[in-house]
């Protein structure tokens, strides 16, 4: 947990993302990020130079027992939220999407974001790692020919809400121990293309390639650290 806390203590502090009197709410699906993430804040609560409330939301897709997760948040003593939705029903028999993922994390952000905002909250936390980072960005590479990614902290304008990535220098082994270590009360994805998505490819790819190239996967962390040396093709300025 020390290695948690120090990593996470140190993007809070790049990208300013926690500040006094914040009310944050954690996203918490249940899997072993949001789990650590909702316990690294807790410990983070205790010693921050900044004073904030910590609530956890989790959206019920359907039919999904939380039970567990309603015990951890009594016995972490953090208000916790269960909110029922029909996004499974839109996605997989309304709509029956073929490629779910994006419309499913659209729902799901709206919903999150809007109850977070409904129930006083001025920040959302999410349990993205380091590891979601690189694949984001190497995805958007191949799958859409544009160089992007999640920013770490983003201000959403319309709603006045601004989303953090507390764990975006963790590494993934990391939650994983911290999964076993603390015996967290994982909830199974109920998602039924649960990993047999591109995120999944791009994965394996980043996998192969670190394997084939060690060190390939913290260069390409690197890459969206390095704005001063960031250069892609303008064919205005080139000219």
């Amino acid at each position: 947990m020390q290695k948690l806390l120090s990593k996470t203590r140190q993007a809070i502090k790049d990208f300013n993302m926690i500040e006094e009197n914040d009310k944050i709410a954690v996203g918490l699906s249940g899997g072993k990020d949001s789990l650590a993430l909702l316990h690294i804040l807790k410990s983070y609560q205790r010693f921050s130079p900044e004073k904030f409330e910590l609530i956890a939301i989790t959206l019920n897709p359907g039919g999904v027992d939380n039970s567990p997760l309603h015990k951890l948040c009594k016995d972490l003593s953090i208000p916790y939220h269960e909110i029922q939705t029909d996004i499974k029903e839109i996605v997989f028999d309304i709509r029956k999407e073929k490629n779910p993922c994006s419309l499913c994390a659209n729902l799901r952000r709206g919903a999150l974001n809007d109850t977070a905002k409904k129930l006083g909250c001025n920040k959302v936390a999410l349990g993205h790692h380091r590891d979601d980072a690189i694949e984001t960005f190497l995805m958007s590479i191949l799958y859409e020919g544009r160089v992007s990614c999640f920013s770490p902290r983003t201000h959403m304008d319309r709603q006045d809400l601004t989303i953090i990535r507390p764990m975006i220098y963790v590494e993934e082994y990391m939650t994983k121990k911290a999964a076993k270590d603390y015996n967290y009360p994982i909830i199974e994805n109920p998602c039924p293309v649960d990993g047999k998505t591109n995120r999944q490819n791009i994965k394996e790819l980043v996998s192969k390639l670190n394997d084939d190239m060690p060190g390939s996967k913290k260069n390409l962390f690197g890459a969206l650290n390095n704005a001063d040396n960031f250069f892609i093709w303008d064919k205005e300025k080139i000219k």
